[in-house]
């Protein structure tokens, strides 16, 4: 795409990457794509702000050029180092060898070392401002939104924010804006990028928009690194981040199992249909079969996870522990865990399963494990059904 003016002389320089299907090594698919997001501000002292991945660092420079020579770009903001948004800066430095970086002061050392180079640098805090010319750059730091070296910045006289990776989306579409793009579509991808990325750091967001709130920034537009730009109501993204960062929750379950021979399916059927039958929303996912981060994106919401799986070895398959993996490491808050296998001769999954989910954070009653040998009968069957409608019945509103 060419540049688009997002406001009076600021254009997006963005790049659409409409092939990657996977991000951070593979752990974060991305099946609708993603765009990097830069932002040329031209005033009196010309500014980029963050660049873009490394293999399209001739496309932004490209882009800039049709707006402006590049060495007249004076500063160049990096909200974050990560490489996704900061990949060309050498090659935009080589373009622009007059201009000063602009970091916060845990990003300078990052800078040096991932770039084994040493460009003047401006360092920032929370507060401080700097003028270049019609428009008024203001500093908020951001740390562990999601690296240590975060930060956004606003411009007062637009009311606008660039916030790097909060409030984005892996969404690659020929449109920029939420009004010209399908909202649902753009809420789900957005769902999914905090699940994935931010659920961990859910009271640093909430502190975050609490002082970004008592700093008295009015905000009009949000144009994230990622995905699409928030002009027609950014106080959406910003309730959905309030309510998935304290944690708030639907009636709503989600069943996660493997099998071998049947056996676990079978009960993830009938356990699925006790809970819609108790009143709670279910969902259903075969861990072999889906997609471990569209899954977590279902999680963000649901109040219950139920887990199942066959015994082998005197543990749980394979197959589930990357998905217990990723909850480990993404700690959702205030969510009710439920655990189910099916054995053959010795049990043992129930065990290992309960050790997992309560290292994640889970809240895991005793009562809440149900363990069926070899194939289950009639009668077994029955039992599921019985167990989703008692977890059903203990859903703990907020």
């Amino acid at each position: 795409m060419k540049p688009v003016e997002i406001k009076k002389n600021i254009f997006w320089l963005g790049v659409i990457d409409w092939n990657v299907r996977y991000f951070h090594g593979a752990t974060y698919s991305t099946h609708r794509g993603t765009t990097y997001n830069s932002y040329l501000l031209l005033d009196e002292q010309p500014t980029l702000v963050d660049t873009v991945y490394t293999p399209f660092a001739a496309e932004l420079l490209e882009s800039i050029s049709t707006l402006i020579d590049p060495k007249k770009i004076k500063y160049v903001i990096v909200n974050h180092v990560e490489v996704d948004h900061a990949g060309a800066l050498p090659a935009i430095m080589a373009a622009v060898p007059n201009a000063v970086i602009v970091c916060s002061a845990k990003a300078a050392p990052v800078i040096d070392r991932y770039f084994n180079n040493s460009w003047e640098k401006k360092i920032v805090k929370t507060g401080d401002t700097l003028s270049i010319g019609r428009n008024t750059l203001s500093f908020v730091e951001a740390p562990m939104l999601h690296w240590p070296d975060s930060m956004f910045t606003y411009l007062p006289e637009e009311k606008l924010l660039l916030p790097n990776d909060a409030f984005g989306q892996h969404l690659a579409v020929s449109t920029l804006f939420d009004d010209d793009t399908d909202l649902a579509v753009m809420m789900q991808e957005a769902k999914k990028y905090y699940a994935n990325i931010l659920l961990p750091f859910g009271p640093l967001v909430l502190k975050k928009i609490d002082e970004i709130i008592k700093m008295g920034l009015e905000i009009e537009m949000i144009a994230p690194s990622h995905g699409n730009i928030w002009r027609k109501d950014p106080g959406i993204i910003i309730k959905a981040y309030l309510d998935w960062a304290a944690g708030k929750h639907q009636k709503k379950a989600v069943v996660v199992y493997e099998t071998i021979w049947g056996s676990t399916e079978k009960m993830a059927h009938s356990i699925l249909e006790g809970l819609t039958a108790g009143g709670m929303e279910a969902k259903l996912y075969k861990i072999s079969e889906s997609d471990a981060s569209d899954v977590i994106a279902e999680i963000l919401d649901a109040e219950l996870v139920v887990v199942g799986s066959a015994t082998m070895n005197r543990d749980f398959l394979p197959k589930l522990s990357p998905f217990l993996d990723d909850l480990t490491g993404l700690k959702p808050k205030k969510k009710r865990a439920a655990l189910f296998a099916s054995s053959g001769w010795s049990g043992g999954a129930i065990e290992q399963m309960t050790a997992r989910i309560q290292k994640a954070g889970f809240s895991l009653a005793e009562s809440d494990t149900l363990e069926i040998f070899w194939t289950p009968h009639p009668e077994d069957i029955e039992q599921c059904r019985q167990f989703g409608q008692r977890l059903a019945a203990g859903y703990q509103s907020e």
